[in-house]
C-alpha cells in the first residue's frame, strides 16, 4: 500500500525536511518537499500527493492557512501536523484546520511513520487500490489515467479538463467542491473567462451522467458544484 502514496513534505527546517524526505524515501514514500506553505500549495495543485505533513510555522503562508486551502481543494487527503506547539489551543486549531493527527517535535522517525501508516487506514481505505484515479459513481465506472466514463457497455471519452474536472468533484462526492478552489486548481486562474469555461465543462458532464438517475450534479449557487448520488 506504501508505495502508492505520495508525499508532500512543508517544513521551513531545509536540513530537517531533507532527513525527513530521505526517510521516507527509503521507506517507500516518493516525497515532495517544499520550504514554505505557498509552495506547498502550489505542488498540491499539480494533483501528484495523496498524503501532506505540514508544519505548522512556516513562512509565507502558515501550516493552519495551508490544511484549510488543501481542504478546500480535497476534503479527503490525509493531513499530519508536525509542530513545535504543543498548547491546547495550538493542537485544537490544527483539528479545526482540517488535520487527521498531529506530531509534535521533536519525534522519532518510528513515531512518524506509526502516525501515517495509522491515518491511512482510516482515511484511505479504499481509494488507495486504485491510486485515487479510479471512482464508482453510483452505476458509473469512471477512470481519471484513461479519461473514460463507463456505464454498461456505454463508454464516454472525456477530455483532460473534463476528467480533471470531474475526480475534483469524485473526490469531494456528496459535499459542495468550492468554485474557485476548482479553478485555481484545474485552469490556475478564477477569471471571468474560465469560470464561464468551467460552467460549459459542468454542462457537458450533466449530460454524460444523465443515464444514471441516482446521480445529480448540482449548481450551489454562489458557491460552486455538488456531485450527488443517491
Amino acid at each position: 500500500m506504501e508505495n502508492k502514496i505520495k508525499v508532500l513534505l512543508a517544513e521551513d527546517d531545509r536540513n530537517l525536511g531533507n532527513i525527513l524526505r530521505s526517510y521516507l524515501e527509503a521507506k517507500g514514500y516518493p516525497t515532495r518537499l517544499c520550504v514554505n506553505g505557498q509552495e506547498a500549495l502550489e505542488v498540491f495543485r499539480e494533483g501528484e500527493v495523496n498524503f501532506c505533513i505540514i508544519d505548522v510555522m512556516m513562512p509565507v503562508k502558515d501550516g493552519f492557512t495551508l490544511a484549510q486551502e488543501i481542504r478546500a481543494i480535497d476534503k479527503l487527503v490525509p493531513i499530519l501536523f508536525v509542530t513545535a506547539k504543543s498548547l491546547q489551543e495550538d493542537v485544537l486549531k490544527g483539528f479545526q484546520a482540517g488535520a487527521d493527527d498531529y506530531i509534535t517535535k521533536p519525534f522519532s522517525m518510528e513515531e512518524l511513520l506509526a502516525r501515517m501508516s495509522a491515518v491511512l487506514r482510516r482515511a484511505l481505505p479504499d481509494e488507495l487500490a486504485q491510486d485515487k484515479q479510479v471512482f464508482r459513481i453510483g452505476g458509473y465506472v469512471f477512470d481519471h489515467i484513461r479519461q473514460t466514463l463507463t456505464i454498461g457497455e456505454k463508454s464516454q471519452k472525456l477530455t483532460t479538463r473534463e476528467a480533471d474536472l470531474l475526480r475534483l468533484l469524485c473526490l469531494n462526492l456528496n459535499q459542495v467542491l468550492d468554485r474557485t478552489a476548482a479553478l485555481q486548481t484545474i485552469w490556475h486562474d478564477d477569471s471571468y473567462f474560465n469560470a464561464r469555461s468551467m460552467d460549459v465543462y459542468i454542462t457537458k458532464l450533466r449530460k454524460y451522467l444523465k443515464e444514471d438517475p441516482r446521480v445529480n450534479l448540482l449548481n450551489v449557487h454562489g458557491v460552486g458544484f455538488k456531485l450527488v448520488v443517491g
